[in-house]
C-alpha cells in the first residue's frame, strides 16, 4: 500500500498478517474496540471479545475491512477475534479504521502520549460514544425538542442506507452538531437492524435516536512506516464497493476505485478537518489550506464528483444536459409514473397507435390560394404553448411504447429525437425534452428491436420496482390494506409471477388493478383473474385469518381475549394492516401493537415509516413517551 500520499485509506492484508506486517499491530494486536456511533451506523459488535487494555463495554471489539481483494466480489477483514477472514464487498456491515501518512499531519498541533514504544496522538473530533446517563440523554432530547440547544454549524456525514441495501449507492445523510453546557453532541438515528447496548449500559433498537457525544480522535503512529491509525473502529455502514467487481480483473487491489475510498477521502477527510482547522493558528491554516488544495487538484484535476447515482438521477441529469432518454423495463414497472413524477404535466404520445399524420402533422390544399398548407400536429401545438407559458420550466415530450410500435413510426420518431424538428419543419421549442419508453422483447411479443442508430441516441435506463419501494408506492396510493398486508407479509415474493401468455401473472400493475377490484366488490376471489388462481387462493388464505383491524383498534372495539386469541401469522396480518393508520392516530394504534409483542413493535415502524423523515420524528416521540412506560 503507497502512503506517499495525503489521504486516508485502510490498512491492507500483507501489513496486518503478512511480510509487511507493521511494528504497530505486533504491539497492540489485530482486534480492535469500536464506537457506539460505529454500532449505530450498523457494524457488529462481539459480546464475547474484547480489547487487550479495556473489559468495559467500550472494550468490546468489533469486525472491520481491510483494503485487500481476496478474490472476486469479497475484501479481506479482521474478525472480532482478530483472525483474518473475508466479506462481501457490497456489504455494510464492517467498521472503518483509517490509516493516514502522519506526515500528513505533522505541521498541525497535537496532543501526543508514548505509551508502550509507539505515539499516540489525538487529531480531529469525531462523534464517538453515547452520552453516558439516562437522565442526560433526556435532558438533551428537551432540549432539542425545545429549541433551546445551540448548533455549530458542523455536520457528520454517514450512508442512510440500510445494511442489507447491496444493490443501492451511497446515499449521504448529514448529522447536524450541537453544543449544551460546553460539550458537543449529534443526535443519529440508530441504523443496526441488531439491538445492541451501547456503553451506557443502555440497549437500543432500530428506529431509536441516540446523542452521541463528539469528542477527540486517538491515532496510532507506527515507529518505522509513520502510519497514523485510529485507535478505535470509529463508522460502519458504508458499502465497500459495488457487489461482485472488487477483485475483477482491471479492478484488482484498486482500493481508489471503491465506495470505501471515496467516503473517507471525500466526507470524513472533510469532517474531521472542520475541527482540526479551528485549532491551527493562521499560520498553521493557510499552510494546511494550500496542501489540501494541491492534494485536491492532484487526486481530481478535472473537478469532477464522483458520488454514486440513482436511475432517477440519471434520468434528471440527461433531461438537464438534453439529452434523450430511454427508459427499459416490463409493462408493469411504472415507467410512465416515474415520468409523471419528474413532470406531471408531460405531453405524452402513444406510438403503438399513433399514425404519420398524427406525429409529423398534414399537408392541406388552400383552394383561395391554390398552395399546400403544413398543420402542426396536435401534439406540439399543446408541447409549444406550455413551454411558451412556462419558459423556464422544461417540459418533457413522452413518446411511450417505442419498442410497440411499426418500424415507419420508429423512422419518424428517430427524426425528431436526432433533429429536434417535427417534419423537417418545425424546431422543439428550447425548453423541451424527450423521453422514450419500451418493452424489451422478452416481455411482449409485440416488441420490436430498436434500429442502432436510433438506440445510439439514447441515455438507457432500466427500471426495476422493488418490493419496498413499491410499499412505500402503495400507502401514498390507497392501496387496499389486504393487499399491502399481503405483499408485505409474503416479503414481495408474490408481487410478481411469471408470465407464460396461457395464465394470468402478478406484477406490480396487475396488484394496483387488483386493489381496484377489491374496493368495488369486496370479493378477493375475483382477482383470480388478474393474478392467477395459485396466488389468489394464498391469498384468500390470508384474508381469512382472524385480524383486529384498524377501526377496530381506533374505536378500542376489542377485548384481552381477542389479543391473546391472534396466532403468529395473525398477528402480522393484524400489524400490517395497522401500518396504514394517519399520522393522527399513529400513537394510539402503536401503543396496542406493543401488546402484540417487540417484533410486531418494530415491523409496524419500519411499515409506517418508509423513510419519511417526518414520520421518524413522530415514532422517535412515540419511542420517548414510551421510556417512562411499558419496556418494549
Amino acid at each position: 500500500m503507497d502512503f506517499d500520499t495525503n489521504e486516508f485509506t485502510l490498512l491492507d492484508e500483507d501489513q496486518v498478517f503478512g511480510r509487511m506486517r507493521i511494528d504497530l499491530i505486533n504491539n497492540i494486536g489485530e482486534k480492535c474496540a469500536i464506537t457506539d456511533f460505529a454500532i449505530l451506523l450498523g457494524a457488529y459488535v462481539s459480546d464475547e471479545y474484547y480489547v487487550d487494555y479495556d473489559n468495559s463495554l467500550k472494550g468490546r471489539t468489533g469486525w472491520y475491512y481491510l483494503s485487500s481483494s481476496v478474490g472476486e466480489g469479497y475484501v479481506c477483514a479482521i474478525t472480532t477475534a482478530g483472525f483474518s477472514n473475508w466479506d462481501n464487498a457490497g456489504k455494510r456491515s464492517g467498521g472503518i479504521r483509517p490509516a493516514l501518512p502522519f506526515s500528513t499531519i505533522s505541521n498541525i498541533s497535537l496532543n501526543g502520549v508514548r505509551r508502550s514504544g509507539f505515539l499516540e496522538v489525538e487529531y480531529g473530533e469525531y462523534p464517538q460514544y453515547v452520552v453516558s446517563s439516562t437522565s442526560m440523554e433526556s435532558e438533551l432530547e428537551r432540549a432539542y425538542r425545545s429549541g433551546t440547544i445551540r448548533k455549530t454549524g458542523k455536520t457528520y456525514t454517514t450512508d442512510s442506507r440500510k445494511w442489507d441495501e447491496f444493490d443501492l449507492p451511497f446515499k449521504a445523510v448529514e448529522h447536524e452538531e450541537y453544543e449544551y453546557y460546553g460539550k458537543k453532541y449529534i443526535r443519529a438515528y440508530y441504523n443496526n437492524t441488531y439491538s445492541y447496548t451501547l456503553s451506557n449500559g443502555k440497549e437500543y433498537r432500530k428506529g431509536d435516536y441516540v446523542w452521541i457525544e463528539v469528542s477527540p480522535l486517538k491515532w496510532y503512529v507506527d515507529n518505522n512506516t509513520k502510519i497514523m491509525l485510529s485507535k478505535n473502529l470509529i463508522a460502519s455502514g458504508i458499502r465497500f464497493c459495488n457487489d461482485g467487481y472488487y477483485g475483477n480483473t482491471g479492478y484488482y487491489g484498486s482500493f481508489k476505485n471503491t465506495e470505501m475510498y471515496n467516503f473517507l477521502n471525500t466526507y470524513f477527510a472533510r469532517d474531521i478537518a472542520q475541527n482540526v482547522i479551528l485549532q491551527m493558528t493562521p499560520e498553521e491554516k493557510k499552510a494546511f489550506e494550500e496542501k489540501q488544495k494541491a492534494a485536491e487538484k492532484r487526486k481530481n484535476p478535472y473537478g469532477l464528483n464522483f458520488g454514486q447515482v440513482s436511475e432517477e438521477d440519471i434520468i434528471k441529469g440527461a433531461l438537464k444536459s438534453n439529452v434523450a432518454v430511454f427508459l427499459h423495463g416490463a409493462s408493469s414497472e411504472g415507467k410512465s409514473a416515474r415520468v409523471k413524477q419528474i413532470d406531471p404535466d408531460c405531453t405524452i404520445i402513444y406510438l403503438r397507435n399513433a399514425t404519420p399524420e398524427s406525429l409529423n402533422g398534414k399537408s392541406v390544399y388552400n383552394q383561395a390560394s391554390g398552395e399546400m398548407i403544413d398543420i402542426k400536429p396536435t401534439w406540439l401545438k399543446k408541447l409549444e404553448a406550455k413551454c411558451e407559458a412556462e419558459p423556464d420550466k422544461l417540459h418533457i415530450v413522452f413518446f411511450d411504447e417505442l419498442t410497440n410500435s411499426l418500424p415507419s413510426i420508429h423512422g419518424i420518431a428517430f427524426n425528431i429525437i436526432l433533429d429536434k424538428e417535427v417534419n423537417g419543419i418545425w424546431k422543439l421549442p428550447e425548453n423541451a425534452r424527450i423521453v422514450a419508453a419500451g418493452n424489451e422483447m422478452e416481455d411482449s411479443l409485440s416488441a420490436n428491436q430498436l434500429a442502432e442508430p436510433l438506440f445510439n441516441r439514447f441515455a438507457h435506463v432500466y427500471i426495476k420496482t422493488t418490493t419496498e419501494g413499491w410499499l412505500k408506492w402503495a400507502s401514498e396510493h390507497n392501496i387496499h390494506p389486504a393487499i399491502y398486508s399481503y405483499i408485505a407479509y409474503k416479503k414481495g415474493v408474490t408481487l410478481r409471477s411469471k408470465y407464460d401468455g396461457e395464465k394470468p401473472n402478478a406484477d406490480p400493475r396487475k396488484w394496483e388493478m387488483a386493489s381496484k377490484i377489491l374496493y368495488a366488490t369486496k370479493n378477493p376471489e375475483m382477482l383470480r383473474a388478474l393474478v392467477g388462481e395459485d396466488i389468489t387462493k394464498e391469498f384468500v388464505e390470508f384474508c381469512n385469518q382472524q385480524v383486529i383491524t384498524l377501526e377496530d383498534v381506533i374505536n378500542e372495539n376489542y377485548s384481552e381475549r381477542d389479543i391473546q386469541s391472534l396466532n403468529t401469522a395473525s398477528r402480522y396480518a393484524t400489524t400490517m394492516g395497522l401500518s396504514q393508520v394517519n399520522e393522527e392516530n399513529m400513537e394510539k394504534v402503536r401503543n396496542f401493537v406493543i401488546n402484540l409483542g417487540a417484533e410486531f413493535v418494530a415491523i409496524f415502524d419500519s411499515l409506517w415509516i418508509h423513510d419519511d423523515e417526518s414520520r421518524l420524528e413522530l415514532i422517535a416521540e412515540a419511542r420517548l413517551a414510551n421510556l417512562g412506560g411499558k419496556k418494549i
